[in-house]
């Protein structure tokens, strides 16, 4: 009976989910924002990916000949100061970067998601323990944690996205706690109490499907800050290193060179900026969406 039970909650916890996912899509794409940033992300995304695929020259093989070549119709963002294609070099730094974006983030929300909800549940000392680390953490300027955390690891893509995440860690994990402490009260987790579900049970089958519209925004932001603190830690020299293309490098690499070619610095520079600003307005339409779903319910 209670196997029964719990198969039910899932299934209707999962329709739930789904559900709201298509209303919040429809939404999304309801705004002018929404709009803009899937049609700025969207072909980020599709041509980063597909990489290996469109790229024209292997972004790291050298043509001597052809340094600071302009656009043309043999390079069509024009060369760097190796005769490297920038085109090229562009399209894979935009893996480096979205893989930095996306799995910093999501190391983020795989622990802070878990100890903002158990500790707005749990309350007492563990809460108060938690929180005071949470807000030793936040205190440090995030690019400095990100800089002090690949110090002691090492430069690398792999612990470029570990310090981020580190970083992003604790401010999930407050607003994770604070959407808690609004719901924890709510009907349907005393029923849960009183039915003696386990605290697992009730932190992630009863809270967290209706705490996740303020994680999903703060998700979808952290993405584009993500990918601006990883491409500032290749800026510095300790992100992704050379000679893998990473958009942070190419930007640094290329202010010595502005006298001799301005496109090796203005193509990718011009896609972190379309970048952080899709990401920053996916997360203000997510923001209304998610206020437009509550205000009609």
């Amino acid at each position: 009976m209670a196997t029964d039970t719990q198969e039910l909650d899932a299934v209707r916890i999962s329709d739930s989910l789904r559900t709201r996912a298509w209303e919040t899509v429809h939404d999304l794409l309801s705004t002018k924002k929404g709009i803009i940033s899937v049609c700025l992300l969207v072909p980020i995304f599709v041509v980063s990916i597909a990489a290996p695929v469109i790229a024209p020259y292997d972004p790291t093989a050298t043509h001597v000949v052809d340094k600071f070549a302009g656009p043309s119709g043999q390079y069509l963002l024009g060369t760097d100061h190796y005769g490297r294609d920038i085109l090229s070099r562009v399209l894979y730094g935009g893996r480096a970067s979205i893989i930095i974006g996306v799995l910093s983030t999501a190391f983020g929300l795989f622990f802070g998601v878990p100890i903002g909800i158990v500790s707005g549940y749990l309350g007492g000392r563990f809460d108060e323990v938690m929180m005071r680390l949470m807000d030793t953490l936040l205190s440090i300027p995030s690019l400095l944690l990100a800089l002090l955390v690949v110090t002691v690891l090492g430069s690398g893509l792999v612990n470029t996205i570990l310090a981020i995440g580190i970083v992003f860690v604790p401010g999930i994990a407050r607003i994770t706690r604070s959407s808690t402490l609004s719901v924890k009260n709510e009907e349907y987790i005393t029923a849960a109490e009183a039915r003696g579900e386990s605290v697992y049970r009730i932190a992630f089958h009863e809270i967290l499907p209706n705490v996740s519209s303020p994680i999903m925004v703060e998700a979808s932001i952290q993405i584009g800050f993500g990918i601006l603190i990883g491409t500032s830690l290749s800026f510095l020299g300790l992100g992704t290193q050379p000679p893998f293309p990473d958009w942070g490098y190419m930007i640094s690499v290329s202010r010595s060179h502005l006298q001799s070619s301005i496109w090796f610095m203005l193509w990718p520079s011009l896609a972190l900026g379309m970048t952080i600003m899709g990401f920053n307005l996916l997360g203000d339409a997510l923001r209304d969406a998610m206020d437009t779903q509550i205000d009609t319910e």
